[in-house]
């Protein structure tokens, strides 16, 4: 597993949840370059390959097994000490507009049963969230 193939996978599980709802809005958008700028798990990504990767992703999810094809190059591609990564970066990018929809608790539910991830620590990832977006 080369560092450009498991942030190529966080970055198609996070585009992957923007598009979850039908619409990806600019707080998601910005939210996705604020974490691919910040985080060190991004350290070393190219910020041209963003948009490539992104339009990658979108062309996977027009497919119709699209979805569980991104699911399989996570599976594939990140370690599974970094499962837990993947989920909270995910639940980022749903809480970024401050309204989560049915399609992504859906797509949640998903990235949570397959990376077989503890609900307890799943569920503190998600209070973590709720607690980093309240606003006045």
């Amino acid at each position: 597993m080369s560092d450009r193939s498991i942030q190529q996978a966080l970055v198609y599980v996070m585009v992957t949840m923007s598009a979850a709802d039908r619409t990806m809005t600019d707080h998601e958008l910005a939210k996705i370059g604020n974490i691919v700028n910040s985080l060190p798990v991004f350290n070393g990504y190219y910020k041209e390959d963003f948009m490539a990767d992104a339009k990658t992703c979108s062309s996977i999810l027009q497919d119709t097994d699209g979805l569980d094809d991104v699911i399989s190059n996570v599976l594939k591609n990140v370690p599974e000490e970094m499962h837990e990564t993947v989920y909270a970066l995910a639940v980022e990018v749903a809480a970024a507009d401050l309204n989560v929809e049915q399609e992504e608790l859906r797509l949640l539910q998903m990235l949570r049963d397959s990376l077989n991830l503890d609900r307890l620590n799943c569920a503190a990832i998600e209070r973590g969230a709720r607690a980093r977006h309240r606003t006045l």
